[in-house]
């Protein structure tokens, strides 16, 4: 990635009206400002970055570390940092209930720390309600910004610093993609890449499409671009991020298919491992299956979210596939690739949903047998169409029909586990395991990530952290494994 020296910019000139040179300005004049300010205190300034939600805003997150971090602030984990940022999710309500408590957690640090900064983003801030109570119920918060301007984050910092008070910049739409800023990754050898933004699907029940944008992909040349410098970098594995993957550029000038686009990330050399987050049933190719069928990098895992196995619910969702069209693909998938593992997502207590409806579900989870599920209890969401649906389900038969599907989906999920034991894998160590094991048998144990997304936790140490090695997997303990290193 092509960043800019700071000490190339010159700060007494008016800003560049072109990006990411703008960007890079303001950095460097934040930069002046955390320099002048760390000597005054006698102590280095610190920030910490705090993602709520899915893995494009742990993404998100990363550069908004970088920015930081490229600006002069030290990274800390604690909240009592100087400058504190909450890139936050809407998709549930109780992720916005659990950043309201933490923002009232910081009013007592920040009276502490009078200099102390706070900035919200994310998808939660894209909702005039969130904003409007933020106002007046948190007055002490610095910065507001919402996802489509992120890009801007520099100049946005630079502001807050100079200045007192609340600064709001909120975007309602963007065409925008501005590539090469800083990015502080998270772990050294993976790596999320946002390959498009935005959502043109308007499921009824989620208000990603409305906080988030309509679908625009990034150009194939500036993905492939990236990933070859992370893997320069000593990346093997990355996971390509977007609301939904399937329908990656219909919106460039060059038509090109996701699956052709997975073609040409698996020529990059030094890369190991492949993987995609999140598909849509309705979008998913004969093309795509074939793609990964033949690929020796693209991990044999597939989140293919069905939310409901009731075609009348689906309907009423506005997913655009039948139940009969979804078990059809799953089952076609399975046949097509033996050894994937498929991960699903399932709502719970949608508007209008009956017993007989949750059976439909029930029953789709049973065939399928699906690796894992992460059920939801439906969450209403203001401004989509079945938050205004009259026929809500009682909260009491959405907590027995939420046990129920669980006790299915957590059954399955064992048995398809169970298949693998005694089977020889590969995996990536992904860090040191914290758990007892290691203690009670005088091991230290790792644990690592197989290609269909199985956890297994084998004898080792931090020096294995980021190699792919061979491991037996020998006793299954339901939903991960214990295994040894093999030669």
């Amino acid at each position: 990635m092509k960043t800019i020296d700071l000490d190339t910019v010159d700060i007494h000139l008016d800003p560049p009206d072109f990006e990411p040179q703008r960007q890079y300005y303001f950095m460097a004049k934040c930069r002046e400002y955390v320099r002048a300010e760390s000597s005054r205190l006698g102590r280095p300034l610190t920030c910490g970055v705090f993602t709520f939600g899915c893995q494009m805003n742990a993404r998100d997150s990363e550069k908004l570390e970088g920015i930081l971090r490229t600006a002069g602030y030290e990274a800390a984990d604690s909240e009592d940092a100087d400058f504190v940022i909450f890139n936050t999710c809407t998709v549930r309500d109780n992720a916005n209930q659990r950043v309201y408590g933490r923002l009232g957690e910081l009013k007592g640090r920040k009276r502490r720390n009078p200099s102390m900064k706070i900035a919200l983003c994310g998808c939660m801030m894209q909702e005039s309600s969130v904003i409007e109570k933020i106002r007046t119920s948190y007055p002490f918060v610095d910065l507001i910004f919402g996802t489509h301007n992120i890009y801007k984050f520099a100049e946005l910092l630079y502001h807050s610093l100079e200045t007192e008070g609340m600064l709001i910049d909120i975007w309602k739409d963007t065409d925008r993609i501005v590539e090469n800023l800083p990015v502080e990754r998270k772990y050294p050898f993976k790596s999320g890449i946002n390959i498009m933004f935005g959502c043109n699907n308007f499921c009824s029940y989620c208000i990603v499409p409305y906080v988030r944008g309509r679908e625009r992909s990034r150009e194939p040349e500036d993905i492939i671009r990236e990933i070859k410098e992370l893997t320069a970098d000593g990346v093997v594995e990355v996971m390509l991020l977007g609301q939904n993957v399937n329908s990656y550029g219909k919106n460039l000038n060059h038509s090109m298919t996701f699956a052709e686009l997975l073609q040409e990330v698996e020529k990059i050399e030094g890369l190991r491992r492949i993987r995609f987050m999140t598909s849509h049933p309705k979008d998913l190719s004969d093309e795509l299956i074939q793609v990964m069928k033949n690929s020796q990098k693209i991990c044999r895992h597939l989140h293919l979210p069905l939310q409901s196995g009731s075609t009348r619910i689906l309907q009423r969702m506005n997913r655009r596939y039948t139940k009969e069209q979804y078990v059809d693909l799953a089952m076609k998938i399975r046949s097509q690739i033996p050894d994937i593992a498929i991960t699903t997502d399932i709502i719970v207590g949608f508007p209008g949903e009956t017993p007989e409806d949750l059976e439909e579900t029930i029953d789709v989870v049973r065939t399928v047998q699906f690796d894992n599920a992460f059920t939801f209890i439906y969450s209403k969401r203001t401004g989509t169409p079945a938050a205004a649906m009259e026929d809500q389900v009682p909260e009491a038969q959405v907590k027995k029909n939420f046990d129920r599907l669980l006790k299915v989906v957590q059954d399955t999920a064992r048995e398809q586990a169970a298949k693998y034991e005694g089977t020889i894998g590969e995996a990536l160590i992904e860090e040191v395991n914290q758990e007892d094991d290691g203690a009670q048998s005088c091991q230290s144990l790792v644990t690592g990530r197989l290609s269909n997304n199985m956890i297994v936790h084998v004898p080792g140490d931090a020096s294995m952290i980021g190699k792919i090695v061979r491991v037996s997997l020998d006793e299954c303990r339901g939903f991960y494994y214990m295994g040894t290193i093999r030669p």
